[in-house]
């Protein structure tokens, strides 16, 4: 018996282990869905109103669908994506400053981040003038050309919004403050859609009614947020004034926003150029068009697996900041389960329903079997997306986006570029080789992620984080004696 004493308090004291750590990971499942679920509303909605008038210009004619289409796709690449991708860089920077408990800080950085944003949409803005100018250079309509830049003119006024939404996304998702950006979602998307119909048919404005109507909706959403911060408790000790300090972290927040925005950049640039490309392949108006309805759904789809993460970036970025490298991990691999559990029921419901998806777009026999076709390999960029897109949010929390920058550039423009040239053209497997060689740059894109992050010393990834805050705030304090 008493041989047996110790055999069953090691059994007891194993058992407690793992209940402790099942625990612990079904706590940090609901932390991520209570930031991830809402998130998923949110970027959909944001999603929403630049693509809504789509849907209503639609009935105006080819010519106010096709300018404002192509529009809203060169404004995408040139200026949305952009600011979208800078405003990660706040992912590190308020993440794990709020983590570290130096709440002054977060304020600070987002109002850093604001004054980057708007120098960056000067630059934007002169571009978007010239739209009509390039698109006929790039061989499109002229006609086409001329309402695209027209439309591309009237989205100037966005811009500015627009970088301040995303920097309020970004200091309010750091503080785990979700709810206030899903009502503020949800609010503008219903002021949005009918104040786009009044503009497109009641007030006559066509096409110059869609792209106003998104700037104030815009402007909407952010007058919203900035009444929740002004007056919230939650937002009080995060607060900051406007001092010479915002000034002195605009340096700091362009080290971490350029690599930010090459990560998402060189993505979303590696799917348009496809799209170009299937414009010309033998019967150009079939591949465009099937091709573009693949990209709409894991577009669509797309928001789900970066709402999470939108989670583990912060979680891990907190967690990093607060010097908890463990706990860090834990986030992670919550993360993961969850988003392997969703990229798998979305792939599979998508494959069996291949026989009948195409229909929800068209009515054509040739786009529905082609779609129907071209589904295993849109599942599998589904899976490949949203694994690499949560091992993105890894990686913005942690603070290597120069590390994901490289990753994505060797991907996409060494790999999976050259491989959809090689099936498309020459192998002459036409969409699906296009298709396959996105599929391809999305497989090395999460291998390589997955291997970083596996090998990742979060031990020394909390070291940095709070030697990069505590340093800062070091400097400040003899910069003000």
């Amino acid at each position: 018996m008493e041989a047996e004493i110790p055999l069953l308090k090691g059994l007891n004291r194993e058992r407690i282990w793992w209940f402790s750590r099942w625990g612990t990971i079904a706590g940090e499942l609901k932390r991520v869905n209570f930031i991830a679920l809402p998130m998923i509303v949110v970027t959909v909605s944001q999603y929403l109103l630049r693509v809504s008038p789509m849907f209503m210009l639609g009935h105006l004619g080819q010519l106010s669908l096709s300018s404002a289409s192509i529009a809203t796709s060169f404004c995408n690449v040139t200026g949305f994506s952009l600011l979208f991708g800078m405003s990660s860089a706040l992912e590190t920077l308020c993440g794990q400053a709020y983590g570290a408990k130096q709440y002054q800080r977060v304020g600070t950085f987002a109002y850093g981040a604001i004054l980057c944003l708007f120098l960056v949409c000067i630059p934007v803005s002169l571009l978007w003038i010239y739209t009509e100018k390039i698109l006929i250079f790039m061989g499109q309509d002229p006609s086409i050309s001329a309402a695209a830049g027209k439309y591309a003119i009237l989205l100037i006024p966005t811009l500015f919004p627009y970088a301040i939404l995303q920097s309020l996304v970004r200091y309010l998702q750091t503080q785990s403050l979700i709810l206030p950006m899903l009502w503020s979602s949800l609010a503008s998307i219903c002021f949005h859609l009918p104040l786009c119909w009044a503009f497109i048919f009641k007030l006559n404005l066509g096409s110059a009614g869609g792209a106003l109507s998104i700037g104030i909706s815009y402007w909407f959403n952010v007058i919203l947020l900035v009444l929740y911060v002004k007056y919230s408790q939650n937002c009080k000790k995060t607060s900051a004034k406007f001092s010479r300090e915002v000034f002195a972290t605009m340096r700091e927040f362009f080290q971490f926003a350029i690599p930010s925005a090459v990560m998402v950049c060189l993505e979303w640039w590696s799917f348009e150029l496809v799209i170009l490309l299937s414009g010309v392949l033998p019967n150009p108006q079939l591949e465009a068009s099937v091709l573009s309805i693949c990209f709409t759904i894991t577009s669509v789809h797309y928001h789900i697996p970066y709402s999470f993460g939108a989670a583990a970036s912060t979680l891990v970025s907190n967690e990093l900041g607060a010097g908890k490298p463990e706990a860090a991990r834990i986030a992670l691999c919550a993360v993961l389960v969850l988003a392997v559990t969703e990229f798998l029921i979305a792939s599979i419901t998508i494959y069996i329903c291949r026989g009948i998806l195409g229909y929800a777009f068209s009515e054509e026999k040739e786009v529905v079997n082609y779609i129907k076709e071209m589904v295993p390999f849109l599942c599998l960029s589904i899976v490949m997306d949203s694994l690499q897109s949560v091992l993105s949010g890894v990686a913005r929390g942690s603070g290597w986006q120069h590390i994901g920058a490289y990753v994505n550039l060797g991907s996409y423009y060494l790999v999976g570029i050259p491989v959809a040239l090689l099936l498309g053209f020459v192998l002459h497997l036409k969409g699906e080789g296009l298709w396959s060689g996105l599929v391809a740059g999305a497989t090395v894109q999460s291998i390589s992620l997955s291997l970083i992050t596996g090998l990742t010393d979060w031990e020394k990834q909390a070291r940095e984080a709070r030697n990069r805050i505590f340093a800062r705030e070091f400097l400040l304090g003899n910069q003000s004696i």
